[in-house]
């Protein structure tokens, strides 16, 4: 306690300054003296505190901030390689979406109520669309849960209930439904659920359109009871309650043959004897990027769940030029991780020019996309694994010669597929 002294008036308790005419030291409790500039310092201090409780609260508000589009597009590039137009629909409408959650935290008296935008994305298979979503939860830090359409039916029959996704998304955050409820889905193989015939049939479509009937609630944005342990072998379970509202859904398919829906809105002929084969074989590989709406209401998906993913985009064909850099460039590509093993080993990996131009030609021959190349890069390397931690020798170099004779002692050749 500090009390006025007889040679230059008060001083302050906490820093022992006396009073100042710039600095003056007032009585806040009885006899306790402070300065303004102790008062101010503590007024920071509560106001820091309480902002660091309201972070706590609302982690998205707080802290991390959500980065622009172009920061996102930036993060995509260093684990995909090409697809400019898929990235950026998927950066804009990532941004939009949390840019949404933390307006409705900020503002909840605002009239204008801003709809989440899911996400479906067309391409053919290999062409990066589990891993665009993989990388925009890994930039995020959310909750993040990939699931298989194919395993979904409708409620009383065999297979996964709908509700199964937040399931998974729940188990993917430990349970924290508050996380979970600003957590991303990626919905694989959507197109399996399509609607298998327009025709009336005495019986169910229970893992088609019924799916798609069932999602709806999901992806418009509803209060949903889920089983925390799956519904099925645990009837007995309390339910726990998740709001979709701000989840995102994120929906990627083949959709194989939807290019002959899209020729046919673009009166495009597909077959005939105008063009060469090449020609027509560019020009299929080309008709992806028109696709609309419309074009997935043809494959056999219903307009209301077209309409709750708004956000259509299409990812291209990898070329040759997109699966060479695939091979080496990305932070996670599969020469870098087989390099990253061997040199656990104290070995150095060599990966020579011509040896890898074959992996992509082999791709290429095979038609399965970036996954064709891990696949001939794992084949060609489990002898070299196999022989190289108990090996004396600190260099090994993969040729073409050694990717050849690799490819024909597992029977590779056999697995060409004639177009």
């Amino acid at each position: 306690m500090a009390k006025k002294q007889n040679s230059g008036g008060a001083r302050c308790v906490m820093c022992g300054r006396v009073e100042t005419p710039d600095n003056p030291v007032v009585s806040v409790y009885d006899e306790l003296m402070i300065c303004n500039e102790c008062i101010d310092f503590i007024d920071q201090q509560r106001e820091a505190d309480r902002q660091a409780r309201r972070n706590a609260a609302n982690p998205d508000k707080g802290g991390k901030s959500i980065p622009t589009p172009k920061k996102i597009h930036e993060f995509l590039d260093q684990y995909v390689i090409g697809q400019e137009e898929a990235k950026k629909y998927l950066s804009v409408a990532v941004y939009n979406h949390y840019k949404r959650i933390n307006q409705q935290k900020a503002d909840d008296q605002d009239d204008v109520d801003i709809e989440k935008s899911n996400i479906i994305m067309v391409g053919p298979t290999g062409t990066g669309k589990t891993l665009l979503a993989k990388s925009i939860a890994r930039l995020l830090d959310v909750p993040f849960t990939i699931v298989d359409a194919t395993v979904l039916t409708e409620a009383g029959y065999v297979g996964e209930d709908i509700e199964s996704l937040l399931t998974r998304l729940l188990q993917a955050c430990d349970y924290d439904v508050e996380r979970a409820e600003r957590g991303i889905v990626f919905i694989d193989e959507i197109d399996k659920i399509a609607r298998k015939s327009d025709n009336p049939s005495i019986t169910r479509d229970v893992s088609g359109e019924g799916v798609q009937q069932g999602l709806l609630k999901l992806l418009e944005g509803s209060t949903v009871l889920v089983p925390p342990n799956g519904g099925r072998k645990h009837p007995e379970q309390k339910l726990i309650a998740v709001d979709t509202k701000n989840i995102l859904f994120i929906c990627g398919g083949a959709f194989d043959g939807i290019e002959r829906k899209i020729a046919s809105r673009l009166n495009t002929h597909m077959v005939g004897y105008g063009h060469d084969e090449k020609s027509r074989k560019r020009q299929r590989e080309n008709l992806m990027r028109y696709v609309l709406p419309q074009d997935l209401k043809s494959f056999g998906l219903i307009p209301e769940i077209i309409g709750r993913l708004p956000v259509l985009t299409s990812l291209d064909p990898l070329d040759r030029a997109a699966l060479r850099r695939i091979l080496t460039e990305p932070k996670n590509a599969i020469i870098r991780q087989y390099k990253k093993m061997m040199e656990i080993d104290g070995k150095e990996l060599i990966f020579t020019e011509d040896a890898l131009d074959l992996i992509v030609d082999k791709a290429i021959e095979y038609k399965l996309g970036a996954r064709g190349l891990r696949s001939i890069v794992e084949t060609v390397m489990v002898d070299a694994m196999y022989e190289a931690p108990s090996s004396e020798e600190k260099t090994f170099t993969v040729d073409a010669d050694y990717v050849a004779r690799q490819l024909e002692k597992a029977h590779f050749e056999k697995m060409e597929m004639k177009e």
